[in-house]
């Protein structure tokens, strides 16, 4: 019987069963998204599918490891500091918040605490599209300490995602202003544009600028906005909907571009 063991483990999102002598060292791994047994070792291959035997499910394939991608590559030299890919949705607001959390008792909410709410949300849906073959990277700095939410890259296309909390608000959209309730009209879309115009810049590709009003009452779009699309928060998923512009390995090469914190140094 094969002394084996099996170890499961998670890397960059995404389950990995690693077989592994008594002495820690691997022979073989599992991915189960993909259905193929990594083996280090062709001379353990029968010991290595008996031990993985219960975890299998449906047919896989089995063999030497992949060639690494130009994509996966650059992701493994990147310094793990450099890294966006673990940001969580609001990090930025995240940091802020711990190091200052401002007064126990407030007359208002903190509207650092309602955006921080507004990206959760948002980002949230945009990890549930990994699946599908996109990637969302949250938080991501810019030069001047301007920020992008979310970008989300995936067959369709590169988006730039802006969050916006207007809970039970009624949202307005003319051109390039934006109005939540009673207040006053706000250029906000030209903001998104340029954001989105300094991506396009850093990745070389066209980069989409979305704006989604979360939790919004009515949303009224009565002047479409130049170059933005507009989403409630339940149609977000449509952008899983798009394709027809990247391929896999495009997807795959500016995911690895856009994650490294000094793509962003140059914009």
């Amino acid at each position: 019987m094969s002394r084996l063991r099996v170890v499961p483990t998670w890397r960059h999102g995404r389950e990995r069963l690693y077989v592994c002598l008594p002495d820690g060292r691997n022979v073989a791994w599992y991915d189960r998204e993909a259905a193929r047994v990594s083996l280090l070792s062709e001379d353990r291959a029968d010991d290595v599918l008996e031990a993985l035997g219960p975890f299998i499910t449906g047919r896989v394939t089995v063999g030497p490891p992949p060639v690494p991608t130009p994509a996966e590559l650059a992701r493994l030299s990147l310094h793990p500091d450099d890294d966006l890919a673990p940001n969580r949705p609001g990090e930025a607001l995240l940091i802020a918040l711990d190091r200052d959390p401002g007064p126990a008792h407030r007359l208002r909410p903190d509207p650092r605490r309602r955006a921080l709410e507004a990206e959760q949300a948002v980002g949230e849906v945009l990890d549930r599209l990994d699946g599908a073959g996109w990637h969302a990277l949250h938080s991501v700095p810019l030069p001047g300490g301007d920020r992008i939410h979310h970008l989300v890259i995936g067959p369709g296309g590169l988006f730039a995602v802006h969050a916006l909390y207007a809970r039970r608000q009624r949202v307005t959209v003319a051109g390039p202003l934006i109005t939540l309730g009673r207040r006053d009209p706000l250029p906000l879309l030209r903001r998104l544009r340029a954001d989105a115009d300094r991506a396009s810049y850093a990745l070389t590709a066209e980069v989409h600028p979305v704006l989604v009003p979360v939790g919004a009452a009515e949303l009224s779009v009565t002047a479409a906005p130049r170059g933005v699309r507009v989403l409630a928060d339940s149609a977000l998923t449509d952008l899983a909907r798009l394709g027809g512009v990247l391929k896999p390995a495009d997807v795959e090469a500016l995911h690895a571009m856009a994650r490294d914190r000094n793509t962003w140094g140059r914009v």
